[in-house]
């Protein structure tokens, strides 16, 4: 039979044990759940970069524990400066001489590969003012001895010019470029004779083309096959955050998959296959580009440009780019390619 003072003992065991149950209940129902982490993405407001607008637009980013928010930017050149100073995490856009200049100080480092310039996807054009035209500048071999309207000197648009001149065996140094610090304005110079010959991607250059003030004599990607975008970061977030950063990748290759689904499936005859995966995927990138236009399906349609599978990076490009940019003195030093290309997020070609 128990005693009063063991009764006592196991009365006094019971509450302890309960008061304890309770305290560690209570604290479970204040500790608030851990956020997800944050990742700021740099990127043009174009059709380029759709896979990221699919990725967010059907939640593969949250679906992988990350919180990814879209920072928009006019130009490249801002994007890479941007992650320099911690605006941004990640970036997606060409990679330009300032670009390979910060990324060789150990600022930034490419991680995987976006928007690729394809043999018969034709998505940046070759235009020329039709008064240029009617004057003989009729394809890119005439090309020596006129005006060309590009962004500003070591963007892209200069390096695809001058990978044209190579491959048409003529000399940069014959024409003259124009810096005039965006594509709207670059267009318009053409479309009015300012400039003899400029450079824009298809949603922009085919309507140009068709109203007749323009003629397209050229596409890059049939010419010069190269990295056009890429996907980069910072060396801070390699070494803090490469968790968050593996997740974002599988978020981004999810889109690049729903991409390549919607867009780059074809037929026998290499005609592009059109499904309910493209209106889906239609729809989805309306939300972020040509919202409200109609003629958004048009100039997505004809917009669009090559993905590789799992947004693989071509490593030998990215190294081919470099060493233009270095031989043309926008790139200042030795900078070893392998110290800016990390490839343990995402494949190579």
């Amino acid at each position: 039979m128990e005693t009063p003072g063991e009764n006592m003992l196991r009365v006094g065991r019971r509450s302890c044990v309960g008061l304890l149950a309770a305290a560690v209940g209570a604290a479970i129902r204040v500790v608030p759940a851990r956020a997800a982490p944050t990742i700021k993405l740099g990127l043009l407001h174009t059709l380029s970069p759709a896979p990221f607008y699919l990725a967010q637009k059907r939640g593969y980013f949250a679906a992988e524990g990350t919180d990814v928010q879209f920072r928009f930017f006019d130009a490249a050149q801002p994007i890479a400066a941007a992650a320099v100073s911690g605006d941004i995490d990640v970036g997606v856009t060409a990679l330009t001489g300032g670009f390979f200049s910060l990324a060789g100080k150990g600022a930034l480092r490419v991680i995987g590969g976006a928007m690729h310039e394809q043999a018969g996807f034709h998505l940046t054009a070759v235009l020329v003012s039709r008064k240029a035209y009617e004057a003989g500048l009729t394809s890119l071999d005439k090309l020596p001895g006129h005006s060309f309207g590009i962004t500003q000197f070591g963007s892209s648009f200069h390096y695809m010019l001058g990978k044209l001149a190579e491959a048409q065996h003529f000399d940069l140094k014959s024409m003259t470029l124009r810096p005039l610090q965006d594509i709207s304005n670059m267009l318009a110079a053409t479309r009015t004779g300012q400039v003899d010959a400029t450079m824009a991607i298809a949603s922009m250059a085919l309507p140009a083309a068709a109203s007749g003030d323009v003629v397209i004599i050229g596409w890059v990607g049939d010419v010069v096959p190269y990295q056009i975008t890429a996907l980069f970061t910072t060396e801070h977030m390699i070494t803090g955050n490469a968790s968050a950063l593996h997740a974002f990748c599988r978020g981004y290759q999810r889109g690049v998959a729903d991409y390549r689904a919607a867009f780059l499936t074809f037929d026998a005859a290499h005609n592009p296959i059109r499904s309910a995966a493209t209106d889906a995927a239609i729809k989805d990138i309306e939300t972020f580009v040509f919202t409200g236009d109609p003629k958004a399906e048009d100039k997505i349609l004809t917009g669009i440009g090559w993905y590789d599978p799992g947004a693989a990076l071509d490593v030998v490009d990215i190294k081919s780019q470099l060493a233009w940019f270095q031989e043309q003195g926008m790139v200042k030093g030795p900078i070893d390619p392998n110290a800016i290309i990390d490839t343990s997020f995402l494949p190579v070609r």
